[in-house]
């Protein structure tokens, strides 16, 4: 039986889509808020989210993982520095997309905005 695939793949390969999630959410954490495509940032959200969770826990472990999974010293500093214990009474979405109009697009794609709430 096909089930549905749950990952959205943009069109492109496997390694590519990892580069783009982790170039995504590098700038997530340290502008707090980007504006991209619809479909890029909702799957962008689970993965950040993670990430957060991660830093709630702040263990060697955690940020080993965020280091392998985001790639930027810069940006494990700032989200288990100020981004993590800010959400530690938190359970779950931290962060908030926002839909935006197609303005000055010459191409049918959804623009969005995702923030950290």
């Amino acid at each position: 039986m096909a089930y549905t695939k749950k990952a959205r793949t943009f069109g492109r390969p496997s390694n590519q889509r990892r580069a783009l999630l982790r170039s995504l959410a590098r700038s997530l954490v340290l502008e707090e808020h980007i504006s991209t495509t619809e479909a890029k940032a909702k799957a962008l959200r689970p993965f950040i989210e993670r990430l957060v969770t991660y830093a709630k826990k702040n263990t060697l472990a955690s940020r080993r993982l965020t280091k392998k999974n985001i790639g930027d010293d810069d940006a494990v500093k700032k989200l288990f520095g100020s981004i993590g214990p800010r959400y530690a009474d938190r359970n779950g979405g931290y962060t908030r997309v926002v839909k935006r109009t197609m303005r000055g697009t010459n191409d049918a794609r959804k623009l969005a905005y995702i923030a950290f709430v």
